[in-house]
């Protein structure tokens, strides 16, 4: 999921997702997710999940696209409508764990608690330190120019940046464009040309990235960088609808925005909040990748736009990572906070999930800055009942208050994600002291 539309080379078995790809083309065995969870409400934890980091500032954009793709890297190539053309200084790498950090950071989070002894009084004691992760001979340079051009493409610049070749394409028609991206050995799905043509229409032009074997394979670590690019324009805006090109059914997309003039809204959708501060039984601290993947599946089954993440990276409360350095700033494009100024950094980040298909979402997305500097985050509270010895009068009311909390926890968690009462339950009781059940 996402804008840019994986694209598969003819004759390879199946496909796993790309972080910010938007289909799975391959047919029949194509993998939605590769990899494996972790237990941090990140984007791992969802199904065709895809990563993009937005930096914007002044008209400069800054988009730093995540792969999670870990097929043969044979498999993979891309395409990302851009509204002009972009030169090799405009195109980058980036390391992926500047990525993972960023989306760590910004993750729903786990708050622990654990209650104090009632017959000493006290509040509850919070523990903040809780970090739940989730063939034939090649045409010619010239035969390969007259063939694009014979087909209303031209090729505005060809050149390679770390593991990938990339080139940057301008079309009169879609028709002409997906025939030669067939003739490069793209493998375009149906409908390509009805989407292709959309974008052609508001005269933009086609970044394509293609994996260049021989540069990779002397690559230790095996994996595809993230892409960067940047440009300047007055739209705010990211394509989508090249992400909808044989999805088979609802896609997420995970925007992690970084600006200077605080949180970032939709222009042109609804931005809901995601629910938040919710008490939730104990055993949730073990499975919450799916406590939040059942939730999230319950406000937004098909489609919607949620704020998962909202605040002032100078601070953080409960931090879900350590904060950002000065050169992962610099990195993702953030070149406006000078190094002196990296631990109290003037940056806001805005976390968006996106959830779309077929039918839902058919204009691209629009943000706007909204100026907000209000917090907010996706957080979810254990509160662990106090497990030594309780001798005085007052822990017999203690004992039932725990009772109905964890009562409350329960109906909460039910209401949250649909599970079922008797599951919830039982989990409960293995989990719990029977003092409190």
């Amino acid at each position: 999921s996402g804008f840019i539309n994986m694209i598969r080379l003819p004759g390879l078995a199946h496909l796993c997702a790309v972080a910010l790809a938007s289909t799975l083309l391959a047919s029949g065995t194509a993998q939605a997710f590769c990899g494996f969870y972790v237990a941090r409400a990140d984007g791992a934890l969802y199904n065709r999940a895809s990563k993009v980091v937005y930096t914007r500032v002044n008209e400069t954009s800054v988009i730093t696209m995540s792969s999670d793709y870990r097929g043969p890297a044979a498999e993979f190539a891309m395409i990302v409508p851009t509204p002009s053309v972009l030169d090799r200084n405009q195109v980058r790498t980036v390391p992926a764990k500047t990525i993972e950090h960023l989306d760590n950071y910004t993750a729903p989070r786990l708050v622990e608690y654990f209650d104090y002894d009632p017959c000493e009084g006290g509040m509850a004691e919070p523990v903040m330190e809780l970090e739940v992760v989730v063939e034939g001979g090649a045409p010619t340079r010239k035969q390969r120019t007259d063939g694009a051009r014979a087909l209303g493409v031209k090729i505005l610049r060809e050149y390679a940046i770390g593991s990938y070749d990339i080139l940057m394409l301008s079309a009169k028609q879609s028709d002409g464009l997906a025939a030669f991206l067939r003739d490069e050995g793209y493998m375009l799905p149906d409908g390509a040309e009805e989407a292709l043509q959309g974008y052609i229409g508001m005269g933009m032009k086609f970044f394509v990235a293609r994996v260049n074997l021989s540069r990779h394979a002397a690559d230790s670590t095996q994996e595809l960088e993230p892409l960067q690019i940047t440009f300047r324009s007055k739209d705010f805006m990211l394509p989508l609808q090249l992400g909808k090109l044989n999805g088979d059914g609802p896609q997420d997309l995970l925007i992690m925005l970084l600006t200077r003039r605080g949180e970032v809204g939709l222009e042109n959708y609804d931005l809901k909040e995601i629910p938040t501060d919710e008490n939730v039984p104990v055993f949730v601290k073990d499975m919450f990748p799916e406590f939040y993947r059942a939730m999230f599946n319950r406000v937004a089954p098909s489609s919607g736009a949620f704020l998962e993440y909202a605040w002032d990276m100078s601070w953080c409360d409960p931090c879900a990572d350590d904060p950002l350095t000065f050169d992962e700033f610099r990195q993702l494009g953030v070149v406006w906070v000078r190094r002196a100024e990296a631990s109290v950094p003037n940056v806001f980040v805005t976390r968006i999930h996106v959830r779309y298909g077929k039918d839902s979402f058919g204009q691209d997305l629009m943000f706007r800055e909204t100026g907000d500097r209000k917090n907010f985050q996706g957080r979810y509270i254990l509160t662990h009942p106090f497990d030594g010895e309780i001798i005085c009068p007052e822990g017999k009311d203690y004992v039932a208050e725990t009772r109905e909390r964890i009562s409350d926890e329960a109906a909460n968690l039910k209401n949250l994600t649909g599970w079922n009462s008797g599951k919830i339950g039982a989990r409960i009781a293995k989990t719990t002291e029977a003092r409190y059940r």
